[in-house]
C-alpha cells in the first residue's frame, strides 16, 4: 500500500496521541538492564513491576519496619512476594529469552498494572495486577492464555520470602465447601530480629464451575519458596483465564497475621473476581473526582496524573500511616518519614484529599510523647520531632548524619502541617484534641530552644539548616521563619479554642531575626557568603510560610538563590518552589522553565518515574511529586491555604497551556479554573 503524506501524517498524530494518554503509561521495546518498575500500591500494599516475565520485583507493606542492616536504624521490610508465578506451555518454561513482544501499561485511572506477550506461534498472554483499593491487604493477579496451535499449559502461582526474613513456615491447606474448595498457598517469618511476624496466603480462582476446577498441586521447593500449580489442555482458538488472589499482613497491623492473611484471602476469593474489581475500580473513580486536567499540554497532564496516582497510591485514610521519600516503591530512604511529608506531600493531599492526609497528620500526633521525650533528652521543653521517623516515633536517622541531632525545622515543619490540616477543614474539635497538643508542645520547644542573648536578639543556633550543606550554623533563614510561624499560629490556635494567650511565645516569635544582606536579599544564615546550596531554603519564606509577602523581596531572593543551585545532585523540589514563586509574581516563562527543570531530567524508562536528582536512579521520589504538584496547584492553578480555608489568588499559566481545572478541592469538593490570558 503507498503511504501518503497525509496519511503518514495521520498515523503520527495517532501515535502521538496514543503516547500522549492522560492516563496510560505504556511501555514497548523494554530493556531490561534500563528498566525502572512502577508500582501498584493501594496504601498499605506496594507492588513494584518488573521486566523479567511473570515475575514482580518487590511487595513492599506499610508499617512493617524492623533493624537490619544499613544504619543500625529500622527499615522498611520486603514482603513476600505473593504474586510471583511461572507458565509452561508443552513442558516448556516461558522467560523472557524464549517470548516476545512484551508490552506493558499502568492504567492510572483504575490502578492497574498489565502485560502481554507471545510464545512464538502458540500462545498469546495477558496478566493484570491490582493491589485492590477498597481491600487495604489484598492483591489481585488476572491471567489470560489465548492459544494459536493446541498446547498444554501448566500455570503455577510461587510464594517466594524476602532474604531479610527468618523462621520460615510454608503451608497449604484445602478447604472443601459444598459450593466451592479454597486452596490456601501460606507462608509466614519473622523480621530480623524476631520483633514482626509477617505472613502472605493466596489462591487461585477459576471460571469453571465448582467440580469442574483443574486439579491444583503443591509442591515445596526450599524452605523460602513454595508453589501450588494446575495443568489444562487448550485447543487452537481457545482462550482460558484465571486468577490468584492473596493477602499479606503483619503483626504491626494484626494480632494473629498468618490466621488473618488465610482469613482475607478466603473473604476475596469468595466475593469474586467481578465483584473484586467492582469495588476497586469505585474507590478509584471516586478518589479521581479530586483531578487536575491540563488543556494544551497532553505529556504535562499525564506527568502530573502520574504524580498525583503515586501520592493516592501510596497512601490511605484511616490508617495514622505517613509517607516515606519513596513511598511504596522501595526500600529508599528505610522507609522513614521526613519533612517530606509535611512540607512537600503533604499540601498536596491536603488540598485534593483531606481524608487522606488526616492520615498523615494523626502519625505525627500519635508519637507526639516520643517527641516530648526527645526534647527531653536534648535539654529542651516541649516536643522536638526527630528529623527521621519510622513506626515508633524515635529518631531514626543513621548516626554518620548530623541532621539527626540538628535538623529542628522539622518540628516546626510539623507544626505548620497540623496548623493547615486546621486551616482547611475547620475541624475545631481535631483542633483541640490534636492539633493544639502539636502546635502548643512544638510552641515550647521553640520558646527552650532559642537562645535569649539580650533585648530582641533570640538567636536559634547550631543547627543544620533546610540547605542540608549548610550545617551546624546560626539563624538559618527557614529555622527562624519557620519557628516564628510556629509560635504565631500556636497563640492563634489558643485564641480559636479560647485558652489563655502565652505571652513568652509572642516575645519569643517577635525578636527571633531573620538576617539580609546588605543589599536587602534575604541571608540563608549568620556566615553564608554566596556558596551553592542544597535546596531551597530562603525562598521557603516566600511559601510555604508567607514569611515574606512583598513581591519585589521575592523576586529578588529569587534572581539571588535561583543562581546558587548546582545543575547535578540536587533534589527536584526547589525547582518546584522556583516555579510556584515565579508563577505567583507574574512570570510565565520562568515558571515554565522550572517546571520542566523540576522533574523532566529526573525521569527513569520506561514509565517516567522520578528520581530525586538529575540523572539519579533511585525512583520513585514520591517527595519530588508533592512539589511539582504544589507548583501546579497553588503556582499556576493559584490555589492558596489560608487560616478561613482554599482560596484562589493569581497566577499566570504557561503560554502553551489554555487552562488548568481542578476539581475535587477540600471538603466541599470545589472546582477551580485558570484560563489563559495571552
Amino acid at each position: 500500500m503507498k503511504i501518503t503524506p497525509i496519511l503518514a501524517l495521520l498515523t503520527l498524530v495517532q501515535l502521538y496521541a496514543a503516547a500522549q494518554d492522560p492516563w496510560k503509561i505504556k511501555a514497548e521495546n523494554i530493556d531490561p538492564g534500563n528498566y525502572y518498575g512502577i508500582t501498584v500500591a493501594n496504601g498499605i500494599i506496594g507492588v513494584v513491576s518488573s521486566p523479567e516475565p511473570f515475575k514482580v520485583k518487590n511487595v513492599i507493606l506499610a508499617g512493617a519496619y524492623d533493624t537490619y542492616g544499613r544504619g543500625r536504624v529500622s527499615n522498611f521490610l520486603n514482603g513476600f512476594n505473593l504474586l510471583n508465578m511461572f507458565l509452561e506451555v508443552d513442558g516448556k518454561r516461558l522467560d523472557a529469552k524464549n517470548t516476545q513482544n512484551m508490552q506493558q501499561e499502568l492504567d492510572m485511572q483504575h490502578a492497574t498494572f498489565t502485560t502481554q506477550l507471545q510464545y512464538g506461534k502458540k500462545a498469546n498472554i495477558k496478566y493484570t495486577y491490582y493491589a485492590l483499593r477498597h481491600l487495604p491487604f489484598t492483591v489481585l493477579m488476572d491471567v489470560t492464555i489465548t492459544a494459536n496451535e493446541d498446547l498444554k499449559l501448566t500455570a503455577a502461582s510461587v510464594m517466594e520470602t524476602p532474604d531479610a526474613l527468618r523462621d520460615v513456615e510454608n503451608y497449604y491447606n484445602e478447604i472443601d465447601r459444598p459450593h466451592v474448595t479454597l486452596s490456601l498457598l501460606t507462608s509466614t517469618a519473622k523480621s530480623p530480629t524476631g520483633k514482626l511476624q509477617l505472613c502472605a496466603s493466596n489462591s487461585f480462582m477459576f471460571t469453571e464451575q465448582h467440580g469442574n476446577e483443574p486439579k491444583i498441586i503443591h509442591e515445596m521447593w526450599d524452605n523460602n519458596s513454595h508453589l501450588m500449580k494446575f495443568s489444562k489442555t487448550l485447543k487452537a482458538g481457545e482462550t482460558y483465564t484465571y486468577s490468584v488472589v492473596g493477602s499479606t499482613i503483619s503483626s504491626a497491623q494484626h494480632a494473629d497475621p498468618l490466621n488473618e492473611a488465610e482469613r482475607m484471602s478466603i473473604f476475596a476469593k469468595l466475593e469474586g473476581r467481578d465483584r473484586l474489581i467492582k469495588f476497586h475500580n469505585k474507590a478509584w473513580d471516586d478518589l479521581w473526582k479530586s483531578d487536575i486536567v491540563i488543556d494544551g499540554d497532553a505529556q504535562a497532564e499525564q506527568d502530573i496524573h502520574s504524580m498525583l496516582y503515586h501520592l493516592t497510591s501510596f497512601s490511605r485514610p484511616g490508617t495514622a500511616y505517613s509517607l516515606s521519600p519513596m513511598g511504596l516503591s522501595g526500600l529508599g530512604y528505610n522507609g522513614h518519614v521526613f519533612w517530606d511529608t509535611d512540607i512537600w506531600m503533604f499540601p498536596a493531599l491536603l488540598v485534593l484529599h483531606p481524608d487522606i492526609a488526616k492520615s498523615l497528620i494523626d502519625y505525627r500526633f500519635e508519637r507526639l510523647q516520643a517527641a516530648k521525650r526527645n526534647a527531653f533528652s536534648h535539654g529542651y521543653k516541649g516536643a522536638m520531632y526527630p528529623w527521621e521517623s519510622a513506626d515508633t516515633g524515635v529518631e531514626e536517622t543513621p548516626v554518620w548524619a548530623l541532621s539527626g541531632p540538628f535538623e529542628h525545622h522539622i518540628s516546626a515543619d510539623v507544626a505548620l502541617a497540623a496548623w493547615n490540616y486546621y486551616s482547611v477543614t475547620q475541624d475545631k474539635t481535631w483542633l483541640k484534641e490534636k492539633g493544639w497538643p502539636i502546635l502548643s508542645e512544638t510552641a515550647d520547644f521553640w520558646a527552650s530552644r532559642v537562645e535569649r542573648n539580650g533585648t530582641n536578639q533570640f538567636d536559634i543556633k547550631n543547627v543544620v539548616a533546610a540547605d542540608e550543606w549548610a550545617e551546624n550554623v546560626n539563624n538559618n533563614a527557614f529555622t527562624n521563619a519557620a519557628a516564628k510561624l510556629n509560635l504565631k499560629n500556636a497563640s492563634a490556635a489558643a485564641a480559636i479554642l479560647g485558652l489563655p494567650q502565652n505571652k513568652d511565645w509572642a516575645l519569643v516569635e517577635k525578636n527571633i531575626p531573620i538576617l539580609k544582606f546588605p543589599d536587602g536579599v534575604t541571608k540563608e544564615h549568620e556566615s553564608y557568603k554566596g556558596e551553592g546550596i542544597k535546596q531551597a531554603d530562603v525562598n521557603l519564606l516566600a511559601y510555604p510560610l508567607k514569611t515574606i509577602t512583598d513581591k519585589n523581596q521575592m523576586e529578588k531572593d529569587l534572581t539571588y538563590y535561583e543562581t546558587r543551585i548546582p545543575d547535578e545532585g540536587t533534589p527536584a523540589m526547589t525547582h518546584a518552589i522556583f516555579t510556584l514563586l515565579y508563577a505567583r509574581t507574574g512570570h510565565a516563562d520562568q515558571a515554565y522553565k522550572y517546571f520542566k527543570e523540576s522533574y523532566q531530567p529526573n525521569l527513569n524508562p520506561p514509565f517516567r518515574v522520578i528520581a530525586e536528582t538529575k540523572g539519579g536512579t533511585n525512583p520513585y521520589f514520591a517527595t519530588g511529586a508533592g512539589g511539582v504538584l504544589q507548583s501546579v496547584l497553588m503556582g499556576f492553578g493559584g490555589l492558596d491555604i489560608t487560616d478561613k480555608g482554599i482560596i484562589q489568588v493569581p497566577g499566570v499559566l504557561p503560554k502553551n497551556w489554555k487552562s488548568i481545572k481542578i476539581t475535587g478541592v477540600g471538603l466541599e469538593g470545589k472546582t477551580f479554573t485558570v484560563y489563559n490570558k495571552n
